[in-house]
């Protein structure tokens, strides 16, 4: 198995992550190889982040980012606060800077271990999202499911976050919405030619809300860093909530929250946990892994 790299078993607010260290070579995390381990209960996950060496000076690494399905995806803040949290404990740095296809995202350990992560400026523009027909409003387009009279779910804001979403509102705990059954549907919607994240989001407050999402290339989730970036800016696009909220993500098993702030200079910074579940090798090109010793006091930070 000389051909095997190290990974690391992580979460982001319970979003299941694989960071997978592929500094140093040539090669690539395969589709079938992403797929192979999404199907072992072990190492399912929501996103696998790839640390590959940089490509750009001055940045720190290029991350590449699959979905379950060996799918491409262009963000994950969830993911990049791992991935940080690894990178930082190797290093002792407290701030990076990574390259994506989506763009350069900057982050920060802080020293209560929370990580900010700069996920950029929000794209409204309806082919930039992109969205099958135009819209001069994105705020608020013509779409919905249910009854036409009576729709379960209608009229979505929608951006891009470096990935398309749409949130649409919802006036109770999205929780009750049989999201598993409207998800794909809405997923795989013809509105959206490159697909789309789907978030259920609920004004708790003018600074809070609570989101539940059904991510592109993934399917339900326990959480998504994107998606709370896209339901914070649509919210105060839409004069919901003011530039700056907590997110109760419904889905999440931690009781932890993400802040989201969408400041004055357009870019959106979100502020979360990440954690350390456990260590393995693993084989980049068929997925085929082995878990490592049990490490003593492996709830904290490791580096990779």
């Amino acid at each position: 198995m000389a051909d095997n790299v190290q990974f690391a078993r992580m979460n982001g607010l319970g979003n299941k992550i694989l960071v997978v260290d592929m500094r140093g070579r040539k090669d690539r995390v395969t589709p079938a190889a992403a797929v192979a381990l999404a199907a072992d209960p072990a190492t399912a996950f929501d996103q696998i982040m790839a640390i590959h060496d940089p490509k750009a000076e001055g940045t720190d690494a290029w991350i590449e980012i699959l979905n379950c399905d060996g799918s491409m995806a262009q963000a994950c803040g969830n993911g990049t606060r791992c991935v940080v949290q690894a990178l930082a404990a190797e290093t002792g740095k407290k701030t990076f800077t990574f390259q994506t296809i989506a763009g350069i995202l900057n982050a920060r350990e802080h020293d209560d271990g929370t990580i900010s992560i700069d996920m950029g400026k929000p794209v409204f523009a309806w082919d930039r999202i992109p969205l099958a027909e135009e819209f001069a409003d994105t705020s608020r387009i013509e779409l919905q499911i249910g009854p036409i009279d009576n729709p379960v779910l209608h009229s979505p804001s929608v951006m891009s976050m470096g990935n398309p979403h749409a949130v649409f509102w919802v006036d109770k705990d999205p929780m009750s919405f049989d999201l598993d059954r409207f998800g794909p549907l809405l997923e795989n919607h013809p509105m959206f030619p490159e697909r789309a994240n789907i978030t259920l989001a609920q004004v708790l407050s003018p600074s809070s809300l609570r989101t539940r999402t059904w991510e592109r290339g993934a399917g339900l989730t326990l959480a998504c860093g994107s998606a709370a970036c896209a339901a914070a800016v649509s919210a105060a696009r839409t004069g919901r909530t003011g530039r700056k909220v907590t997110i109760d993500v419904a889905s999440a098993p931690l009781p932890a929250r993400l802040t989201i702030e969408w400041r004055d200079d357009d870019h959106v910074v979100m502020t979360g946990p990440a954690e350390w579940e456990w260590s393995g090798t693993v084989d980049p090109a068929t997925g085929t892994w082995q878990r490592d010793e049990a490490q003593p006091g492996s709830a904290g930070a490791r580096a990779l």
